[in-house]
């Protein structure tokens, strides 16, 4: 799955509480919205390869105290567990300090995740197996604990808060170092049977293509992921200076560079291919594009939409839209997770 890298403008005031904890990157709150406001508020928890990302989430999503800290994930997964506590423990024993009335917890994982046992079946980044993380944050912690993923957690923020309000059917596709997916209905996460609906990146595009460390051949990832952009293009430049991201070679497609011109039109016809499967199977009313390749803008809207419209036949194609929270939708979309949670249990501590 994807930990895109998106940015996120946020306007802040002079009289701003801000939280300060050691070794994080903080954002202020919004005016106004100091000491948790009616109802309180839930803490969200972002954990990508690089960063833990939390942030405080009021019950009408308004986001307040952001932070974040490395995850560690280089010193094992053992150390990645006690970022993820430590920072966590941290965070709540600040916010109380200023006022705040934390009332749960939501985390977002990258990985495959267990939603329903709590548990990180695995994720290649942190290096996690089994791990049940939703019983070891609460016993931690102290509070009740909602565990998601983090593409759908994203995709959740989106689809109540972002780019899909108001859409009964939302299918959010993050393309950052891969192609990822969430389906998202009545603004709540599809996840299917067994945790893995709507890996779009892992579609089979091209039955002959390259391996795919999912172990097939030929998924979306491989042409279409910020990675396989960037290789692509260095495999077809030769002793050309090699590219680090796909980001350079959509600058190079836009200055009319024919190598990566090629690339990256190759990239949006993989993508219209599969999505207009994904459109034929679950009829969503937008698709919201994010991750850190949406920063292209319609460099990639512009030929993904005139792919589907080209295979269209019966289906009705989507409004493609350009998500709107950027790098926070993990973390918010977790706190979102911690409210629902606290709305099952008709508002009670467990």
């Amino acid at each position: 799955m994807t930990d895109p890298d998106r940015s996120a403008h946020q306007q802040t005031g002079a009289a701003d509480a801000v939280l300060t904890l050691p070794g994080t990157i903080l954002t202020p709150p919004g005016p106004g919205r100091a000491n948790g406001g009616p109802g309180g508020c839930t803490l969200g928890l972002d954990i990508g390869g690089t960063f833990v990302k939390s942030a405080l989430v009021a019950a009408d999503g308004t986001v307040r105290h952001e932070s974040r800290c490395p995850t560690r994930s280089a010193d094992g997964p053992d150390a990645v567990l006690r970022a993820v506590l430590d920072h966590a423990a941290e965070t709540l024993a600040v916010a109380r300090d200023a006022g705040e009335d934390v009332r749960a917890v939501g985390i977002a994982s990258c990985g495959l995740v267990d939603e329903d046992a709590g548990t990180v079946v695995f994720s290649a980044s942190i290096q996690w197996r089994d791990l049940p993380l939703r019983r070891l944050a609460a016993e931690r912690l102290g509070l009740p604990v909602a565990l998601g993923h983090d593409v759908r957690s994203g995709g959740l923020a989106e689809a109540r808060l972002g780019a899909g309000r108001g859409h009964r059917v939302v299918l959010f596709v993050p393309v950052g170092t891969g192609v990822g997916g969430a389906l998202l209905l009545d603004g709540k996460p599809f996840p299917g049977s067994h945790w893995r609906s709507a890996e779009v990146g892992h579609v089979v595009t091209r039955p002959d293509g390259d391996a795919c460390p999912c172990g097939q051949r030929g998924c979306l990832d491989t042409i279409a992921g910020g990675v396989a952009v960037a290789r692509r293009y260095n495999q077809r430049c030769g002793a050309l200076p090699p590219v680090s991201g796909a980001e350079e070679v959509a600058r190079r497609a836009a200055a009319g560079d024919p190598a990566a011109v090629q690339v990256w039109e190759e990239a949006a016809d993989a993508m219209a291919r599969t999505l207009l499967t994904a459109v034929t199977l679950f009829d969503p009313a937008v698709l919201v594009l994010g991750g850190g390749l949406s920063q292209a803008g319609e460099q990639l809207r512009a030929p993904l939409r005139r792919g589907l419209e080209q295979r269209a036949a019966f289906q009705a194609l989507p409004e493609i839209v350009f998500a709107r929270l950027g790098e926070r939708a993990g973390r918010t979309g977790a706190g979102l997770l911690a409210w629902d949670l606290l709305h099952a249990h008709d508002g009670v501590r467990t």
